[in-house]
């Protein structure tokens, strides 16, 4: 049996040693430290432009997971018990988990055919919705840049506008992804970046919370650490949570922002190879920037397969061919209004993303993957389809 192939794996470039070891013989191997501080200048230092002014700088607050920061994100945006939030729906659900860890409900809102992100039409039908419904609006949105393709930002943004809904980004997949030359993460009130192990950039676990408002990152902050009042001894006058990232993971993030520019890279070029090889093939398409406003990491290449167009072969069929050869793939995720946890939440939208869910599949995009390896996808897809075609 050949190597294992994997979906999406850490990438370590060695970078990363002197910066762990640095924890290690200064002993600040906790939630505070050098690292911790250099890494989140590092963060704005790539996602602020030299030009930017002061005013329009963003934040980043390093955190043990994206999760953790899109938790924050809502407490900061005064989610409530009682409230409702926009979600998209063709996410994962720790874009959604958060907002019933407040007792919230989530509105689910489809995609759009062309990023597969939320459809600024469906997210204004639900507003409406829900005001006529409730008698309010939601009170924030939540936009995610899915496997690093930016979201229709201008749509979204203008009606949010319109109804006076804070955005909050999950980019979690989308570092180094941009809109109208835009980093992704920079645009919403708030927005959440992972560094879990299998993103573009890694810090084992990890996440931050980026935000052009300052106060929201000191809120952020003292909530992260318990909510520890200033004084001598423990005191907390607020809930806290135990969401700061570890200085010693820190040090593993300084040197893998070191190397982001080139994993973008990587990930890119493993996608131009996919669609040398594959898009010639009959029923077979790709999440694709719709225009040169977009520009996606490709964290992940995704692609539906068409039954009708490949002689009756399915995501499924290429799956489990891909996983016979050893080779680790996945589905495109399962839309949060499909999910059995959010039955009962409302949806607004058209089947999009159900069809997405069908149809679609991730293909192994590690950025440490070898021509050779690119090569044994494409081998054995192209024979499945050849053979069942």
């Amino acid at each position: 049996m050949p190597n294992r192939i994997h979906l999406s794996i850490a990438h370590l470039s060695g970078k990363e040693t002197k910066y762990i070891q640095e924890a290690f013989d200064t002993n600040w191997v906790t939630t505070a430290g050098a690292n911790l501080d250099a890494f989140e200048k590092d963060l704005e230092t790539f996602l602020n432009p030299a030009r930017s002014r002061e005013s329009e700088k963003c934040c980043a607050l390093a955190l043990n997971s994206g999760t953790a920061a899109i938790h924050l994100a809502l407490i900061l945006l005064g989610v409530e018990r009682g409230d409702e939030v926009i979600c998209q729906s063709f996410t994962y659900t720790a874009s959604t988990n958060p907002v019933y860890y407040l007792g919230a409900k989530p509105v689910f809102v489809d995609s759009e055919p062309d990023t597969w992100n939320m459809s600024p039409d469906f997210l204004e039908q639900a507003i409406q919705d829900r005001i006529k419904e409730t008698g309010k609006k939601p009170k924030a949105i939540i936009a995610v840049h899915l496997y690093g393709m930016p979201a229709e930002m201008d749509g979204i943004l203008q009606i949010a506008e319109k109804y006076e809904i804070p955005v909050l980004e999950d980019a979690a997949e989308a570092l180094g992804s941009m809109y109208k030359g835009i980093h992704c993460g920079t645009f919403g009130e708030i927005a959440a970046l992972s560094f879990n192990g299998n993103k573009i950039i890694t810090t084992s676990g990890g996440g931050a919370l980026l935000s052009k408002n300052e106060e929201y990152v000191r809120q952020a902050r003292f909530l992260a650490t318990q909510a520890r009042d200033l004084a001598p001894h423990y005191q907390h006058s607020h809930v806290g949570y135990n969401y700061r990232m570890s200085n010693v993971l820190a040090g593993i993030g300084r040197g893998q922002m070191e190397v982001l520019s080139q994993r973008v890279a990587q990930r890119r070029k493993n996608n131009q190879f996919y669609r040398k090889h594959l898009s010639g093939m009959e029923g077979i398409t790709f999440q694709t920037e719709p225009s040169s406003d977009f520009f996606s990491n490709y964290w992940l290449t995704a692609l539906r397969v068409d039954p009708a167009k490949t002689g009756g072969v399915t995501r499924e069929d290429l799956r489990l061919a891909l996983e016979a050869a050893n080779i680790e793939s996945r589905p495109l995720w399962k839309p949060m209004h499909l999910q059995p946890v959010f039955a009962d939440c409302p949806y607004c939208g058209d089947g999009t993303s159900d069809g997405l869910f069908e149809n679609g599949l991730c293909l192994p995009s590690a950025s440490l993957l070898t021509e050779r390896d690119l090569g044994r996808v494409v081998e054995v897809i192209g024979c499945e389809l050849r053979t069942k075609s």
